[in-house]
């Protein structure tokens, strides 16, 4: 998979991201699936409530080939005889000196003893070492090594001041690997980190013939989802999930894993996007591909995990890295093969949650915690999404209408995708009352926080929602204000929960609105042709909000919901 010169760009405009589960089966007829909706009622009378491709196995081993025109672009020279490409638009300008001084300590050998070698990547190796003094004297670590030698651009040396400050930030998560401190000299970089024993998640995958019972994938995917759930809250992603970055502490069958290599990682809000292609082909993102992505992209690469540890084949597959790239693009993972048949109907549907090409619609960490193939699993601890304080934000700023079709639609959620809404309200912090005001989000908030908050401009965000003024908040708005239109669309009930909306909003909170109003509540412009744009939004016959209006305002994101505050 390939690197490319990393950049992140803001992105103010960006539509609603994922929220509500999407868990509920479509029925033929009367709505079931909404009964009774736990919701009382805003409106005080209205009731409550692709073609089949031949499976491929698993091993071996998930591609390391980079792209190496786009990796030389990055660090330089991929190999030693091999001229660096300069970077777009620079032509033949100068070659700039890179400074290699990264302000560690340079007392690494008086405080450690180098070992044998226990892994090797594409800028250094990791090897054991023993403390000889210190908190960890006796004790034996892990300890990479980054050849200074290799680090030819300043974005190489960036990159390795930033997983520094990553792993220091998330230092103490059960499920990330502990960060025990970072030493320089003249030739190297070492990283300190806990020494994981047990060997990665592909071996046991493959000792098994690839293929894990679901309690026993269950047991894996909830450490990996708590993982990155952590830090995705904290704005870090991590880009490069695959079995082969997620170790064992221990050979023991019950071991703590472990995800581990940052060496990709960064730092992203949820009002921006990363555009650099980086990863390992066969986990890679579509939006990755398509250069406009964050966090969404490593729900992705647990989907593909996900699937190949419920049966023992890669969802997307193809000789060649190009034609991987192809069929993530263009093709949809068979479910139909062995032992796909055999599997829980929830287990598929936790995968197919994850697999979505548009992100919008794909679970988020958090999401995916809640879901019911991980019910009562003992392990499974809920986290604060981010993306709920998106979602509230925007539905903040939302007109009058818009916020009473969210009410109507947050009417026909069923127990199911409730339950992560529920999560979420309580995680806030909720006075005896049952409100919570957006002061609470940024309480709540901190009770989680480390310091690469402060690096990826999540405290920023969250200080923009919980300053701006609002009325305090129940259950029931919440949940009208944290749904997500994307994350509903993806599920195949999507239509039954539209039509009943519409008909709660169209008897208890549909009215007759002028075009002009209309285009008012939406922020259009006085120039745009309105009565060509919105003439589909209302009906002839009475002046009120048509299906296909009421549908669209549900997507339409107002302008000044982007305006900081």
């Amino acid at each position: 998979m390939g690197i490319c010169h990393s950049k992140v760009t803001a992105n103010p405009k960006a539509k609603c991201e994922d929220n509500a589960d999407s868990h509920t089966r479509n029925s033929p007829s009367n709505f079931p699936f909404f009964t009774p909706s736990p919701l009382s009622s805003v409106f005080k009378n209205s009731p409550s409530g692709g073609a089949k491709r031949r499976s491929r196995p698993f091993p071996p081993p998930s591609p390391a080939k980079h792209i190496k025109e786009l990796l030389a672009r990055r660090h330089g020279s991929a190999k030693p005889n091999q001229a660096p490409i300069p970077e777009e638009g620079n032509g033949d300008s100068e070659v700039v000196e890179v400074n290699r001084e990264f302000g560690y300590s340079k007392q690494f050998v008086a405080h450690y003893e180098i070992g044998e070698e226990v892994g090797r990547g594409h800028f250094g190796f990791t090897c054991r070492a023993k403390a000889k003094k210190g908190s960890l004297k006796g004790q034996h670590v892990a300890v990479k090594i980054i050849l200074k030698s290799k680090m030819t651009t300043a974005i190489a040396v960036d990159d390795v001041k930033r997983e520094v400050k990553i792993l220091q930030a998330l230092n103490g998560h059960k499920n990330v690997v502990q960060f025990h401190g970072a030493f320089e000299d003249d030739d190297n970089v070492y990283i300190l980190m806990e020494l994981c024993e047990g060997g990665e998640l592909l071996d046991r995958m493959l000792s098994r013939g690839g293929i894990y019972a679901e309690e026993d994938a269950k047991d894996v995917i909830v450490q990996i989802l708590s993982a990155v759930a952590f830090c995705h809250l904290q704005g870090v992603v991590h880009r490069d999930l695959k079995p082969e970055n997620f170790l064992f502490t221990t050979k023991e069958e019950d071991s703590p894993l472990k995800v581990i290599d940052f060496g990709l990682s960064d730092f992203v809000n949820p009002d921006e996007k990363l555009n650099d292609i980086v990863g390992s082909a066969y986990y890679v993102a579509p939006e990755v591909l398509h250069r406009s992505y964050g966090t969404e992209a490593d729900m992705w690469s647990i989907g593909v995990i996900a699937y190949i540890l419920l049966c023992g084949s890669r969802p997307f597959w193809a000789r060649t890295e190009s034609g991987i790239f192809r069929t993530v693009l263009k093709e949809d993972p068979s479910f139909d093969d062995d032992p796909w048949p055999s599997l829980s109907s929830d287990a598929k549907d936790f995968v197919q949650g994850l697999l979505h090409k548009n992100q919008h619609k794909r679970l988020t960490a958090a999401q995916a915690l809640c879901h019911p193939w991980l019910t009562n699993h003992p392990d499974v601890k809920i986290p604060l999404d981010i993306i709920v304080y998106k979602l509230v934000r925007t539905y903040i700023y939302s007109s009058s209408l818009r916020k009473l079709a969210f009410n109507a639609l947050a009417k026909t959620l069923s127990f199911v995708q409730l339950a992560y809404l529920r999560e979420q309200f309580n995680l806030l912090g909720p006075n005896k009352d049952g409100f919570i005001s957006l002061r609470n989000f940024k309480t709540a908030l901190m009770k989680a926080s480390t310091d690469a908050m402060n690096d990826s401009g999540v405290i920023e965000y969250v200080d923009m929602v919980s300053s701006t003024p609002y009325k305090r908040l129940d259950f029931e708005e919440f949940c009208a204000a944290a749904l997500s239109v994307h994350r509903l669309k993806g599920a195949e009930s999507w239509e039954l929960h539209a039509r009943y909306a519409y008909d709660l909003f169209d008897e208890y909170g549909n009215r007759p609105i002028m075009i002009e109003e209309l285009a008012s509540e939406l922020g259009l412009a006085p120039s745009i042709p309105l009565h060509v744009v919105l003439q589909d939004w209302i009906r002839p016959s009475d002046g009120k909000l048509s299906f296909l209006g009421f549908i669209k305002l549900l997507n339409e994101v107002p302008s000044c919901t982007n305006k900081k505050t």
